[in-house]
This record gives C-alpha cells, structure tokens and sequence, in this order.
C-alpha cells in the first residue's frame, strides 16, 4: 500500500513536471518577444515590397500592352512578355510562400496551410531526423572522438586554477549531500545494514580462523603479558581487599587467626602464580592458555554448540541499544569530520583531492594510454544514454512540438523566416520576367 501510495505520489510529480514543461513551451510559443516583434515588421516590409514588385509589373504589362495596340516598336511586345512573366513568377510564388502559413484567400485548396495542419507530422518527423541522424552510436562515437575529451579534459584540470575550482565544487556538493542527509535516516540505514549483514553471515568460522592465527603467531602473548602484568599489580596494590575476601569467605567456626592465616598464604600463592607467570614465558599455566585457545579456535569453526552460542551472543549484542548508539554516535563524527574538512581549504581531505586531480590532469593530458581510457568511458556512456533513451530524448521534440498552439507557432515561424521567404517572391518575379523575355527573344528569332 505504502509502495502505491509513493507510485502514484511520482505519477503525479512527473505529470506536474511535464504539464509544467509545456505550460512553458507553450507560452514560448504563444508569446512574442521585442525580437519577434521587430522580425514580424520586417516580414510586412518585405511583404509590402515583394507585393508592389508585383503591381509594378502588372502595370508595366498593361501600358505595354496598351503601347502595343496603339503603334508602338517591337521593343513593346518584348517588354509585355517580361511583365507577364514576371507576373506568372511572382503569383506562383506567392502562392508557394503563402501555402505553408495559410490557406490562399481562405480558399480550401489542398495541401495548403502546410505549417498549421501538419504540425504535429512536423514534430515527428523532425523528431525521427535527430534520433537517426544525431543520435546513433556510430554519430556519437565519431563526433566524441573527434573532440578528443580526455586530452582536452587533461589539459583543462592540468591548470591549478582549474584543479581549485573543480575541489571548491565537489567539497560543496560534498557540504550540501551531507547537510541535506537526516542524521537519523543515515543511522537507520546504516544500522539496519550492518545488523542485516551480520545476521546474513556467520561470523564464529571467521573469528577462530583469526584466533588460530593469532595464537600460531604468538600475537596473543603481548595480551598475556599485560594481563598479568597489571594482575601483579593489582595484587600488590589490593593484597588486604584479596586477604579479607579470603576471611570473608571462612566458615563461622573456625578461629578468627587461621582465617587470617589462611588468606595470607592465598594471597601469597596467587601472588606468586602471578609473578612466576609474568616472568616465565615456558610457565606451564601459559602453556594451558594457548592450547586453550587453539582448542577454543577450533571450536569455532567446527563444533556446532559453540559457534551456536556466538551466534546468540552476537544477536544480544547488536540487539542492544548501546551498540545502536554507537553506530549513531558513530555517523555523526564522520559527517561532523567530513563536513569540516571539506570546508577548510587547506584541510588533508581537500589538498589530497587536489594533488590527486592535478595529477589525473597531467596524466590525461600526456599519457595516450589514459586519454584513450578515458574517451572509452565517455563514450561508451554516451552511446548507452543515447541508445537507451533515444526515444525519450526524440520524444522531448515530437511532445513539445505537439503542446504548441498551430495559429501561434505559424506565426511565429513566419516571424523568423518570413523576410528570406518574400525575397522567393521578390527573386520569382525577377527571374520570371527574365525568363519570359529570353523565351519571347528566342520565339522570335526562330520565327523570324
């Protein structure tokens, strides 16, 4: 239930997010900047121009004609030939430019009104033109290692300007991780993932495997010797406390000097045993511990009671809130000790990060071997990024292109490539006129 509640939770954010993404395409789109502004008057100049071109010849025709029929020289009829083909060219343009925006005077004519009507067919196949075309592998691997990012890369983190400012922004996305981190999420986390690991494997074969290397070393007589080394000094300290223990435990009846008597020669016997065991490394009771200890090592690692009995003690231990504490307390010193080292700038943590990149830096930018590493890795992330996600990085095209409003989009399209289409119209009545003269020319040459 929790999990569907946090599914439905991430729907409704990624449906916000988007709805929030072509909320703002979609005012892109359907708002038009100075910019755009000043565009659209240029593209009603140059309508106004490629229009009176267009008038222009007409009238030319029309006087020509007219000179024509009342006697004027050949030089008329060549004249009227170029107009009306001037015309014939300006027309057909103007009709071609209009047909992409709008229908010409409103008419249904088909396969006009190109942008509006097939926007969305426009977003696709823009959409299907940069996933084939510029985010294939074989593009994305050519163009990557033509920019030679690990050579490039070397030199730039070579430079220790560059080195100081990549460490100023790992120690502050260090910083804010770590301040964004709740100490008790990280504690719970932790903890929960060493007591899950420690209960996961058990942990009596491990510890007699380091026993029976310890003791076949000898790495445990220094422990023994500190023991009893402090044990004689206890004893010399406390030899009235170990004496009266000694009376304190005598039956009632017997005399008050023998208990006395008695606690004395305890008290000298274990203070000899200490002594003779502290300065005789071949003392016998040495002996006993370490075939105690070699028998106990095996224990651990085969006997089934006794590694049972370690796997109850460490349940109990970290079942216990003290040992749940020091994990806590634990994390609270990391965090404490990395945050301030990442905030000091001449702390070991962000020296050593430096050293190490300007290192990183000189190495990339002169060993072949590691600029080739490098420009593997990055393009093998690339490759996979955009094989992997290419349908959402197209569809990134074809969705914001479908959320913008046609009437809006035309016009602002028209706004940014207007101007250069009334020069069609303005170069059609041009090249027309030339056309129809030459035509005209060659018609009465040949007739001639």
């Amino acid at each position: 239930m929790e999990r569907t509640k946090v599914a439905e939770t991430g729907d409704r954010d990624a449906e916000g997010q988007h709805a929030h993404t072509g909320a703002f395409s979609n005012r892109a789109m359907t708002t038009f900047s100075p910019a755009d502004e000043e565009k659209r008057r240029g593209v009603r100049r140059m309508k106004l121009t490629a229009t009176g071109l267009l008038l222009f010849v007409a009238v030319v025709y029309v006087l020509t004609k007219w000179a024509s029929h009342q006697g004027a020289g050949p030089w008329a009829g060549y004249v009227a030939a170029a107009a009306e083909a001037g015309m014939v060219g300006a027309l057909a343009d103007w009709f071609a430019v209009t047909a992409l925006f709008r229908r010409p005077l409103g008419l249904p004519i088909p396969h006009t009104a190109i942008i509006p009507t097939k926007k969305d067919q426009l977003g696709v196949s823009l959409g299907e033109f940069v996933g084939e075309n510029f985010l294939s592998e074989d593009v994305v691997r050519l163009r990557l290692r033509a920019v030679g990012i690990g050579s490039r890369l070397g030199a730039w983190l070579a430079v220790p300007e560059h080195a100081d400012r990549v460490t100023a922004e790992l120690s502050a996305a260090l910083r804010g991780a770590l301040t964004v981190l709740r100490d008790s999420d990280v504690q719970a986390v932790v903890g929960e993932a060493i007591t899950r690991r420690a209960d996961a494997q058990e942990i009596a074969p491990g510890m007699g495997k380091m026993l029976e290397k310890i003791v076949a070393d000898g790495g445990h007589k220094r422990a023994v010797d500190l023991i009893v080394t402090r044990a004689h000094d206890w004893l010399v300290l406390h030899g009235d406390s170990v004496m009266d223990a000694v009376q304190g435990g005598a039956p009632g009846w017997t005399p008050r000097f023998v208990d006395r008597k008695v606690g004395e020669r305890v008290y000298r016997e274990l203070l000899r045993f200490v002594t003779e065991m502290r300065d005789m490394p071949a003392h016998p009771a040495r002996g006993a511990l370490d075939r105690f200890l070699t028998d106990f090592a095996s224990d651990l690692q085969s006997d089934t009671d006794t590694r049972a009995r370690i796997e109850r003690l460490k349940g109990d231990i970290l079942g216990r809130d003290e040992v749940q504490d020091l994990i806590a307390s634990a994390w609270t010193a990391v965090r404490s000790m990395i945050v301030s080292a990442a905030e000091d700038e001449r702390s070991e943590l962000r020296l050593r990060v430096r050293a190490s990149l300007l290192s990183l830096g000189a190495r990339m930018a002169a060993d072949p071997k590691v600029q080739g590493k490098v420009d593997g890795w990055v393009e093998g992330a690339a490759v996979y990024v955009v094989t992997t996600y290419r349908k959402e990085i197209t569809s990134l095209i074809t969705d914001t292109v479908a959320s913008w409003d046609a009437e809006h989009t035309t016009k602002k399209i028209e706004a940014n490539i207007g101007r250069d289409l009334q020069f069609i119209r303005i170069n059609g009545t041009v090249v027309g006129s030339l056309a129809g003269l030459l035509i005209y020319t060659l018609s009465r040459a040949l007739g001639a």
